[in-house]
């Protein structure tokens, strides 16, 4: 039985008649059949991204005109073995200057799986806009075998010419960007300057001009009694926590937003974050805000200069007395320490963590926790973080963070050698304020923050960070101005402990203590000492003996990290106490949170 092999093309021969030593010799003189092995086949797929939204409700718009150019070059590619895959991959209205859009990272996740062998895009732009980024996704696609092409751009990145016509027409597509943003900063600082409305979300007391064209407010009648009756009774109480009340006793409700997909929102009682931010908005005195400036607008006021004058005067006022500070001075206390990072952090629902405090003992514990706590009652979600822990953590992490900076000269934008000295002792001066004296420079350096399960980020300003480092503002690198650091919320025993970044040795008095006592102990048993007397010499009962003397059996690596501070913030001699001992110490590691066990030091 005659065996064929698929990738084998066959020439099937009619039946020879012919003598079989003429056949044979003939065989010699024919040529041989080629053996064809087909071409493997390259998958491939289109990316397309468009940076406004405007077109895209069309039938036939960018991102098709951008998937057919692509769809036409793979087909023309088809003798080499290229095939499009049926998913689309579009980004409509989303920049090239950010790796952060569905469709890409849908794309990128599909090339990790090994479903994309090659990713075809109209131009280089439309993968990405940035050199650092674009140098992100080729070391991915590398890892994953996976190749890019563009249709318009030819170019062969195997060679060094072909890589250095790659990094010229990125740069050229990041410095369009940059000059396209600029661009539109500017238009908008000179719109501002004439007084136009430049979009955003629209303040209580006004609505959109009817003509869209016309970007200006209009006063909302009755949403403007409200702003007035806002401001009138800050002026009356001068109190923040009595304004909010009033108003709720007064019915008195946020402005009331539908949005274009029929999301409904607002419409609920005043809280005192929001109270604030309405009774420092320019907008109410005819003005409009650019970053730190204001610049007269083309829109009505609603509240009259005078009233606007007493009310800022009162609110500066109360900024400026530390909360706390009259009951601190009626006890014949200092005055009570002030939140250093009111108003900066928010947690994962975008809700701030608002500082409080409360009383025991005749001790004031301050505290931050959700705002939604404060205005909403009891919700499991909430963070309740105590404000001294918490201001030293972000403090130490600010500093451990510059620190890192300096030592890989990324703090700058454009690192300098003759400015490297100069630079890093001005962190370092500033890094000894951050640790003696906190509240002189952390409120003013940390512009925002996020907190969620798990993470801590801060990002801080760069003006102020400059200011402190003698540079310009624009010599700031902005990626060293971002703080990420894992971030741990642990309860030891009464003990609410924050646990961020790096875990410094912290060694824990009473568990080493103890484990000197368990080998003293276990010694003095070994040599024949009764446990009854050996208690009565201790002065304990037997009972307490007996059982912490068994932390002398606990495994030599686990010992040594608790004789060098490295053990898991939790492991306390009650934790060790309350479970039985494993015998097998890589149980021992896993059971006293040394996971893996390969972890111990």
């Amino acid at each position: 039985m005659e065996r064929t092999d698929p990738s084998v093309a066959v020439r099937h021969r009619p039946r020879d008649h012919r003598c079989p030593l003429v056949r044979s010799a003939l065989l010699w003189l024919e040529p041989e059949v080629p053996f064809v092995t087909p071409r493997p086949k390259t998958r491939c797929a289109v990316y397309t991204r468009k940076s406004s939204e405007e077109g895209l409700d069309q039938d036939f718009n960018s991102l098709d005109a951008q998937f057919e150019a692509c769809a036409a070059f793979v087909a023309s590619q088809r003798q080499e073995g290229w095939t499009l895959l049926s998913t689309r991959y579009d980004d409509g209205g989303l920049s090239g200057g950010t790796l952060d859009r569905p469709a890409l990272q849908r794309l990128l996740s599909d090339v990790d799986a090994g479903r994309i062998d090659r990713i075809v895009v109209y131009k280089i732009d439309r993968l990405t806009r940035s050199l650092s980024d674009f140098s992100k996704i080729v070391d991915r696609l590398d890892a994953a075998g996976c190749s890019f092409v563009s249709v318009t751009q030819s170019f062969n990145t195997a060679t060094s010419m072909g890589r250095l016509t790659l990094n010229m027409l990125l740069s050229f597509a990041q410095f369009e960007r940059e000059v396209t943003a600029e661009r539109i900063r500017d238009k908008i600082a000179a719109s501002k300057k004439k007084g136009l409305w430049m979009g955003g979300t629209v303040p209580l007391g006004y609505d959109r001009h009817p003509n869209l064209g016309m970007r200006q407010l209009v006063v909302n009648a009755r949403e403007a009694e409200t702003v007035k009756k806002l401001f009138q009774l800050y002026d009356r109480f001068g109190c923040l926590r009595k304004v909010t009340a009033e108003a709720a006793r007064l019915g008195l409700r946020s402005k009331r937003r539908v949005y274009g997909s029929g999301r409904k929102r607002g419409g609920n009682p005043f809280s005192r974050g929001q109270i604030y931010y309405l009774l420092r908005n320019p907008t109410y005195l005819g003005k409009i805000r650019h970053k730190d400036k204001t610049f007269p607008g083309q829109h009505a006021a609603v509240i009259e200069e005078s009233l606007w004058a007493r009310v800022q005067r009162k609110l500066q006022a109360a900024s400026a007395r530390p909360r706390g500070a009259s009951t601190a001075k009626a006890r014949g206390g200092n005055p009570a320490a002030p939140s250093l990072l009111a108003g900066k952090i928010r947690d994962e629902t975008g809700d701030i963590l608002t500082p409080t405090h409360t009383k025991r003992h005749d001790r004031r514990l301050r505290y931050y926790v959700s705002n939604r706590l404060i205005s909403a009652g009891p919700d499991p979600a909430g963070w309740r973080l105590p404000a001294p822990a918490f201001e030293a953590t972000v403090t130490k992490m600010v500093a451990a963070y510059l620190q890192h900076c300096v030592q890989r000269h990324s703090l700058l934008a454009a690192p300098d050698i003759r400015a490297a000295d100069r630079v890093a002792t001005s962190v370092a001066t500033l890094i000894d304020t951050l640790r003696s004296a906190p509240e002189k420079v952390l409120p003013n350096m940390i512009s925002s923050g996020h907190l969620e399960t798990g993470k801590l980020h801060i990002e801080l300003g760069a003006t102020q960070l400059a200011q402190h480092l003698d540079v310009p503002a624009d010599a700031i690198s902005s990626e060293a101005l971002n703080i990420t650091s894992p971030f741990a919320l642990r309860r030891r025993g009464i003990e609410m402990k924050i646990v961020a970044g790096e875990t410094e040795p912290c060694p824990d008095p009473v568990l080493i203590s103890t484990l000197h006592k368990a080998h003293r102990w276990t010694e003095s048993l070994r040599n024949g000492t009764p446990l009854t007397e050996l208690a009565q010499q201790e002065k304990v009962s037997p009972s307490y003996l007996r059982t912490r003397a068994q932390l002398a059996f606990l495994s030599p690596a686990l010992q040594k990290a608790i004789l060098n501070g490295q053990q898991p913030q939790e492991l306390t001699v009650k934790s060790i106490l309350s479970r039985p001992l494993p015998l097998d110490w890589n149980a021992q590691a896993i059971c006293f949170g040394f996971t893996p066990a390969g972890s111990l030091p």
